[in-house]
């Protein structure tokens, strides 16, 4: 997205009971795939899309135990109440927009489409910026026939609708405010070509099912299995002991009776994890994307390294899923400041305090560490990639 682009907002539609689903008490929206919530797969795909301004998701307000549950540990906005009609749901959810201004683009997207591609998302947001208006929709190929006339019907002109479907936020509010009491539209496509505004079809992939019944939940389980692949990289770094008071280690300083020397604020901690992440990513190492000969980097917060890295990993449609940490050292002790590194490492990445592993040993006094030169530390980074 270019400097001067809208701000984008996202709304996730998940208020509805999933009554299809059979066999299951919980809203298909709730159901786990591979150890995810349908739900947490939808959020996690949007959170990747470089200009996001907000991400908001309609619930029930009797299911917010359920969204509390699947969304633990994202950094997202908090829910809007809907309630069982969509349409009164996505209303809500578009007045609960606090910062958006002129031309900024709304996705409605609904959360039981956790396959959409991320490719398909940029083409109906770059289709709203020109068009105004814009939705997934795939072209139909099966043979369509009427059990009420009893005749083929011509798929030559004939769409399946899907979501996101993406607007200029002020014409989707005139569109619910104008037909608020009209019951009869089943998506806001519907009510913004009411109001004469042509909504521009962008082609997307069929694997973006809407996820309602059972058979449709081992169908998207299958495609993710196909989709996944798994790696892990292997970071280091090290930095030698200078006079000072404190040592930053994992995003929090720690005091002692020195500091660690480097161009930035020497975190080797959270330089390892960085490190360990672009192996991952095949992108080389942290000293080519932020080298200690540029001088923007001088005393910055290694958190920045962390943060960029982690929009590299989003970008490359991948997510980081557990790091484990060893750090080298005579001194300080770790042990009392374990909690507070893994919460500000947490904060960094958005990864859950339970897949951070920090651990620290000495080196029985061998080496420049054993000596009490400086510090060393090794991460071990585990992602997944998504093919598509």
């Amino acid at each position: 997205m270019s400097k001067n682009a809208p701000c984008l907002h996202v709304l996730i539609a998940a208020a509805g009971s999933g009554t299809r689903m059979q066999n299951s008490d919980i809203p298909k929206q709730y159901l786990s795939i591979q150890g995810k919530s349908v739900l947490r797969h939808t959020i996690e795909k949007f959170q990747k899309i470089e200009g996001l301004s907000t991400i908001r998701v309609i619930i029930a307000p009797e299911h917010e135990t359920l969204y509390n549950d699947a969304v633990h540990g994202l950094k997202i906005e908090p829910p809007v109440f809907g309630c069982s009609a969509r349409k009164r749901s996505v209303y809500n959810g578009l007045k609960s927009f606090s910062h958006v201004k002129q031309g900024d683009i709304v996705l409605i997207h609904d959360a039981a489409r956790p396959l959409v591609h991320i490719d398909d998302i940029y083409k109906t947001i770059d289709a709203a910026i020109k068009d105004k208006a814009a939705t997934l929709a795939y072209k139909m190929s099966d043979t369509l026939y009427s059990d009420t006339n009893h005749q083929t019907v011509d798929r030559e002109h004939l769409w399946s609708i899907q979501t996101p479907q993406a607007f200029d936020y002020d014409l989707i509010m005139k569109a619910h405010e104008t037909y608020k009491h009209d019951s009869t539209f089943t998506d806001d496509r519907g009510m913004v070509e009411a109001l004469g505004q042509n909504v521009t079809l962008i082609e997307g992939s069929k694997e973006n099912i809407k996820i309602t019944t059972a058979d449709d939940l081992i169908m998207a389980e299958k495609l993710l299995n196909t989709k996944k692949q798994t790696i892990t990289a292997l970071g280091f770094d090290v930095h030698a002991f200078e006079e000072g008071t404190s040592v930053r280690l994992g995003g929090i300083d720690i005091p002692h009776n020195k500091s660690l020397q480097g161009h930035s604020d020497a975190d080797v901690v959270l330089h390892a994890i960085t490190d360990a992440i672009l192996g991952a990513l095949n992108e080389g190492d942290i000293g080519t994307h932020f080298p200690p000969s540029d001088p923007q980097w001088k005393d910055a917060d290694s958190a920045l390294f962390l943060n960029e890295t982690i929009k590299k990993l989003n970008n490359k449609n991948a997510l980081l899923d557990f790091i484990d940490v060893t750090i080298m050292a005579e001194e300080p002790k770790i042990g009392p400041h374990r909690d507070a590194m893994q919460k500000r490492i947490s904060e960094i990445t958005g990864l859950h305090t339970n897949d951070i592993s920090i651990k620290a040993t000495t080196t029985e006094k061998l080496g420049f560490t054993g000596r009490g030169e400086g510090i060393a530390c090794q991460c071990v980074a585990t992602i997944t990639r998504i093919k598509g």
